[in-house]
């Protein structure tokens, strides 16, 4: 037995002398708390001695293992055996719990028990690869969750995917209960903390000492994080690949260097409105990262100097999105263009950008000779000139989508189309309100063969006339989007639909409440075998007409919806006597007219559907609806 030598530290504890004054009165006491204690501390612990420990025994009054300080229960946690051991001694309390939660995996003495020497493949834990995810949202995110998360998921798989998204106001997550993930889920890949103000540095710093596996980095309204924390994610996750920060007000330049230097894996960042964060720490982050392949830049204080950097050292970008830069001009722009060093560019974004001009988006067209997506939104300064030279020099597109942009005209997307001498498959143009309806003769411009997508949606200017010539030059059209527009008639939709050489596959028209029945027989017998997919929600003159069609001609329909039509019970039973039809999902949402005679026809649409939409059917009775939902219970039925 080692006798305990009284120090000068103890007696300043224990005034007028050592605690016990004979070696043999020691022996007494501490045969009294077990000869065998075995006392270790890691050097996060403040160690205590055998006489603290005994002098705090005295104080209490209560009997059992509550008396023990946290240090002895430190060392028992941590010596047993396996993960199912230590999840239930963390159930006991919430003290039990937090302890549990602050030992490190590597603090963990591994023993081996009789049991396991017998039979070594039962109890053992699962190896900690990080497949398992949690999500915390609102009043579940606390520190006693983390915790019960950080010591239940260890011998599981271990957590590889944690998000939180905001937090309890009363009991809200703190540094501690990041602490604790950090302590028992090294495989941690993936970390997204949104809405979570509670957490500042020191939790990101408990982070990097623990999860050096951590990939991903989710940052989103974390007011009291700072360079400090970022810095030390960088120095402590060098295989980080992915980092997005939004509203971080506190995190800047300093913080983006640090991430750029010491991650060399980095390869997407995403970053919108942080107004510490300016052309130095992106320009040092472009510079350096030379692995990025895809970027986002929202809302920042950034210039023209910081365009100019991604073209010159962004030749392994593949995906840009910029928004809401409005400290960048035409040059900056044009330059990004000019200087052809986004070769690898495939996909560009821009929303909201004041430098994106006729000069600037026929520089990026020219320049960016592999750019095969384009979306320009809210780019009130390109007119019909700036969109008909980028069509002729982006030689590689493939798709364009262009909302709100408001000075093109009808007359700038038809010569566009007819000058795209590439690959254009697809179309889109939403809320584009500079689009008039005007005749224009097209018979002497080129068609554009590769489109086989064209979605016009919620351009109120957009009526027959339009869609007339679109359809002569678009031939090759499969999919058919027109939303909205309530302005077109039969009569302009028909050429459209005559002119589809290859076959309608997918069609929707929403909201063109002056379509009839008159236009869907036609699309059934000129498409019918081909048309997989019809939209008509709010087509309010189609009736039980257009369904008796449909049921003899589509016949791989597989998707139909018919909401808020003049659809009556005879119009179902139609649809059910069909054959050759094989419905999958059936939209009938706002069909007033449906009543509970429709039970029987519906019942045997159900033996193939998958999905059933019945809502706002206000003729229907609930009682009708649970037979219904009763017999089709392999259905996915909206009631």
């Amino acid at each position: 037995m080692h006798f305990y030598t009284p120090s000068k530290s103890d007696d300043e504890l224990y005034p007028g002398g050592s605690f016990c004054s004979s070696p043999m009165e020691l022996g007494r006491l501490y045969s009294s708390i077990g000869s065998n204690l075995d006392l270790y501390y890691p050097p996060n612990k403040r160690p205590r001695s055998i006489l603290e420990a005994i002098e705090d025994e005295q104080h209490y009054q209560e009997p059992g293992i509550k008396v023990l300080p946290d240090e002895c229960l430190f060392e028992i946690f941590r010596r047993l055996p396996g993960g199912k051991e230590r999840s239930l001694c963390a159930c006991v309390s919430k003290r039990w719990l937090m302890l549990m939660s602050s030992i490190c995996k590597d603090e963990i003495e591994r023993t081996t028990s009789f049991a396991e020497t017998v039979f070594p493949d039962e109890n053992q834990d699962i190896e900690c690869d990080g497949y398992l995810t949690r999500c915390l949202d609102g009043k579940k995110a606390t520190d006693v969750r983390l915790a019960a998360i950080a010591v239940g998921t260890s011998s599981r798989g271990g957590l590889g995917k944690l998000s939180i998204r905001g937090s309890n106001s009363v009991r809200g997550v703190t540094n501690l209960g990041l602490s604790a993930v950090a302590h028992g889920c090294p495989s941690l890949r993936s970390l997204s903390l949104w809405d979570v103000s509670s957490i500042g540095d020191e939790g990101l710093s408990q982070i990097a000492k623990g999860c050096h596996m951590l990939e991903k980095l989710d940052l989103s309204h974390c007011s009291s994080i700072t360079n400090k924390g970022l810095i030390a994610i960088a120095e402590g996750c060098p295989n980080l690949t992915t980092l997005n920060m939004e509203s971080c007000p506190n995190v800047g330049n300093e913080g983006l260097q640090a991430l750029a230097r010491s991650c060399p894996k980095l390869q997407s960042i995403s970053i919108k409105d942080c107004p510490l964060v300016g052309d130095h720490g992106v320009s040092n982050l472009l510079s350096l990262a030379s692995n990025l392949s895809r970027v986002k830049l929202q809302a920042l204080n950034i210039t023209d100097f910081s365009l100019a950097v991604i073209c010159h050292y962004g030749r392994a970008i593949t995906n840009l999105v910029l928004s809401g830069l409005k400290n960048v001009t035409e040059r900056g722009f044009w330059v990004m263009g000019a200087a052809q060093g986004l070769q690898k560019l495939v996909s560009l974004t821009v929303t909201s950008c004041r430098g994106v001009t006729d000069k600037s988006i026929e520089a990026i067209g020219k320049g960016c000779i592999n750019l095969k997506q384009m979306y320009l939104r809210r780019c009130c300064f390109v007119t019909d000139s700036g969109l008909v030279a980028f069509a002729k020099a982006a030689v590689s597109l493939e798709s364009l989508q262009l909302e709100e942009c408001n000075r093109f005209t009808q007359s700038g997307i038809i010569v566009a189309l007819s000058n795209i001498k590439t690959k254009l498959r697809s179309l889109t143009l939403l809320k584009c309100s500079g689009v008039k309806d005007i005749d224009m003769e097209v018979s002497m411009l080129s068609p554009c063969e590769s489109l086989r997508s064209l979605a016009i949606q919620k351009c109120p200017g957009f009526g027959s006339s339009s869609l007339a010539m679109i359809g002569k030059l678009c031939p090759q059209l499969r999919h058919l989007n027109l939303t909205g527009l309530y302005g077109i008639t039969d009569a302009g939709l028909l050429p459209l639909l005559e002119n589809c050489e290859a076959g309608l596959v997918n069609v929707n028209l929403a909201g063109c409440w002056n379509l009839t029945d008159n236009i869907v027989s036609a699309l059934a017998r000129l498409h019918g075998g081909t048309l997989e997919v019809l939209n008509l929600d709010g087509c309010m003159k189609i009736t039980d007409a257009s369904l008796v069609t449909i049921a003899n001609n589509c016949l791989v329909l597989n998707d139909l919806d018919v909401s808020k039509c003049a659809i009556t019970d005879a119009g179902i039973a139609v649809l059910s006597r069909a054959s050759l039809l094989s419905l999958q999902v059936l939209s009938l949402s706002g069909c007033s007219d449906l009543s509970n005679k429709c039970l029987p026809f519906l019942t045997i649409l159900g033996q193939s559907l998958i999905g059933l939409n019945i809502q706002n059917c206000n003729s229907i009775s609930s009682s009708t609806m649970e037979m219904l939902v009763e017999k089709l219970w392999r259905c996915d039925i909206l009631i």
